[in-house]
């Protein structure tokens, strides 16, 4: 089914949105959620819970992008789930690992907390990975953004271990000046 049909059963509240939505993006936002929380039954219930975001949130808004809106709320899920449980044991340390990785170059949310700002933020960085070259910006967002291990980046792009990470490395780097460039505070 489309995206198109989906947001449309949602905008008639029929509730076969949810199980249509289920079939065409839950193994996507399965996938996202199990790169941060690596647990069965926590990926399943932030899983659920974006169904019940949705059906929440679609109508009044309506997404360009019913995938990444999707994806989007089960990160942030995940992400909360994940602070809960704040646990090295949980990911193998993966989600604490990537966040100080990223810490270098991006300023703490906390320091960002008007929204105003936070958006600002967003742009200044979707502004720079569109400078990237392809498999430079798929490698960051698979790190960064689906928190997958540098081994999984490596074999999913055919790169050795030591090149995917030199490749993040650089891409922080480039991203550290790009920012300061648009004068946010490092």
């Amino acid at each position: 089914m489309r995206d198109t049909e989906i947001l449309e059963l949602y905008w008639a509240r029929e509730e076969r949105a949810i199980s249509e939505t289920q079939q065409v993006y839950g193994k996507y936002c399965y996938s996202i959620a199990w790169h941060i929380l690596y647990s069965k039954e926590d990926s399943d219930e932030c899983v659920n819970d974006t169904w019940l975001r949705a059906w929440n949130a679609i109508p009044p808004r309506r997404p360009n992008r019913l995938g990444l809106f999707l994806g989007t709320i089960t990160r942030n899920l995940s992400l909360d789930r994940w602070k809960e449980k704040h646990t090295m044991k949980r990911g193998s340390g993966e989600m604490t690992v990537a966040l100080d990785e990223l810490a270098e170059c991006v300023p703490d949310r906390r320091s960002t907390e008007e929204a105003v700002e936070a958006a600002e933020l967003e742009r200044m960085m979707n502004e720079f990975l569109y400078t990237l070259p392809e498999r430079d910006c798929n490698v960051f967002l698979r790190r960064y953004w689906y928190v997958e291990e540098y081994n999984e980046i490596a074999q999913r792009y055919g790169m050795k271990l030591n090149t995917v990470k030199t490749s993040l490395f650089r891409t922080r780097a480039k991203l550290r000046e790009h920012l300061e460039r648009e004068g946010v505070i490092l």
